[in-house]
């Protein structure tokens, strides 16, 4: 059987083991209590509210949507709008009323304007890959597809930034880019829209050296809710640095659709390195790898990812996309530079690893080696699920200073345990940041409860280590109580004041964030 080989200390199980909670009152005492508290956050979350126009769009309405896009481009067809009413994330579908496909921002603009003046809930749609239900659409309302808008609109190579529509995706901007000499970096892993990128303020694999979505956002076009065209750092302007006004690009990025519609993003690219290694290694014990971690960063090694996975997500991988790795606690590194310099990473990363207890080394120098293992890191959410075949997945996002990482993380161990829940552990580790991803069966309710006690559990556990409840995914639906505890009231209240001043009906995206 492939992905079996020996490893010291490594448990080389295919599932975890799932026992009974500890036998202590206090512990039972408390695992019911949390359980009460979730069930009444959870439902709370997934209720609609019963403001909006949900299934109550008129004829007249509808014409007037098909007036500014044409009837090709606008949809009240049921399977259509289930299609728009839910991302990859476990929360129920909320399908729109209806939804249009604007070719450019002139129509986004008309398409803004109409719906705020009729009072209709507007839901931005990129490619639906997020994970926090961001585009359910718990008014109704109207669902703006922006994928029909995919050009690439400008290229600066000497500048190093591109201006892109959002129905532009990373793939496809890397694509474009190849004969260039010029990539971008920000991954996710999803072939996720570039504007929608933005919109969460993503990051991914290549975030501990290229920095996340915040870092490689010059300038944005938006089509704010009454459908004036706003340029944050103004028209046409792709400097790396302004001192001039409020940072109005730091302010939409990561606002997730709640202040406006992104209709253009201009984007911060990079030359493509030299040379490029990947590794693997593994270890005895979750608390080395993660040390290994702390460790290769403190000694100033410039690396351009580092990810860890845990046993049970190394297994699944194996399974998933035919890799023949150690089942053990696992780093995957890669180095970016010139074949001088990456020799000497390498040799002091190999350095640092060896003496935490790593082994297991694994080179891969060829591009072909490099994609299929960075593709199996990619693959991970699929690989997860098919441990439980029909089992829903849900991921969690926190993020804390890379110090308190080994902690949270041998402790999230000890918590899967206890929830008696099954789930892998995947994460981009350089930057203190890490994903379970918990698989749940849909027919059990007392199964789903768990996963949202221990979600909110590592919530707060990593608010209380200085970190946060989402490194990338989003606030969406889920994470709203979790943000009050994380920025406090005066902190929320002034969100609220910002997009009230920008949203005043509250028409943008509602029910997410705040």
């Amino acid at each position: 059987m492939r992905g079996k080989k020996p490893c010291p200390d490594a448990a080389a199980g295919l599932l975890p083991p799932r026992p009974g909670l500890r036998n202590t009152d206090s512990k039972i005492f408390f695992l019911h209590e949390t359980l009460n508290f979730c069930s009444t956050f959870w439902n709370a979350t997934q209720e609609s509210n019963d403001n909006g126009t949900r299934g109550r769009l008129s004829a007249g309405f509808v014409e007037a949507l098909k007036a500014v896009v044409g009837s090709p481009h606008v949809s009240t067809a049921a399977v259509v709008r289930e299609q728009h009413g839910h991302d990859e994330s476990m929360h129920r579908c909320q399908p729109p009323d209806a939804v249009v496909w604007p070719q450019d921002a002139e129509q986004v603009g008309r398409l803004a304007a109409l719906c705020y003046g009729q009072g209709v809930p507007i839901v931005p749609f990129g490619t639906g890959t997020g994970l926090e239900g961001g585009v359910c659409a718990v008014q109704g309302g109207v669902c703006i597809n922006l994928t029909r808008m995919d050009r690439i609109l400008e290229l600066n190579p000497e500048d190093f930034s591109v201006v892109v529509e959002p129905g532009v995706t990373r793939k496809a901007l890397n694509a474009h880019l190849r004969d260039r000499g010029l990539w971008f970096p920000v991954d996710p892993g999803a072939d996720a829209s570039l504007c929608g990128m933005a919109a969460t303020g993503a990051s991914g694999t290549n975030s501990v050296r290229y920095g996340t979505m915040r870092d490689n956002v010059l300038n944005l076009e938006v089509v704010l809710p009454s459908g004036q065209r706003l340029h944050t750092a103004g028209r046409g302007r792709r400097f790396r640095k302004s001192a001039a006004g409020y940072n109005l690009t730091g302010l939409f990025v990561g606002s997730e659709g709640t202040l406006g519609l992104i209709t253009a993003a201009t984007l911060r690219l990079h030359p493509v390195p030299e040379a490029t290694v990947a590794a693997t290694c593994a270890f005895p014990t979750v608390q080395a790898a993660v040390e290994s971690t702390v460790h290769i960063l403190q000694a100033a090694v410039p690396v351009a990812r580092i990810e860890f996975l845990d046993e049970v997500m190394m297994d699944a991988c194996n399974r998933h996309s035919k890799l023949n790795c150690c089942v053990a606690p696992t780093l995957f590194l890669e180095f970016h530079g010139s074949e001088q310099a990456l020799a000497e990473q390498v040799e002091r990363t190999e350095e640092i690893i060896r003496h935490n207890g790593g082994s297991h080394f694994s080179w891969a120098k060829e591009a072909e080696e490099r994609s299929r293992l960075w593709a199996a890191r990619h693959n991970a959410w699929y690989a997860s699920l098919a441990l439980r075949p029909g089992c829903k997945g849900y991921s969690t996002d926190v993020c804390v200073p890379i110090s308190r990482l080994p902690e949270i993380l041998v402790q999230t161990k000890e918590d899967l345990e206890a929830w008696r829940l099954t789930g892998t552990i995947v994460g981009h580790v350089g930057d203190g940041n890490f994903h379970c991803i918990l698989l749940v069966d849909p027919e059990d309710p007392e199964e789903l409860l768990r996963v949202q006690a221990f979600a909110e559990q590592l919530g707060r556990r990593a608010l209380a280590l200085h970190g946060t409840c989402t490194g990338e995914h989003g606030i969406g639906l889920g994470k709203r109580q979790l943000l009050l505890e994380e920025v406090g009231a005066v902190g929320v209240e002034t969100m609220r004041r910002l997009k009230a001043t920008l949203d005043p009906r509250g028409l943008m995206n509602p029910g997410k964030v705040l």
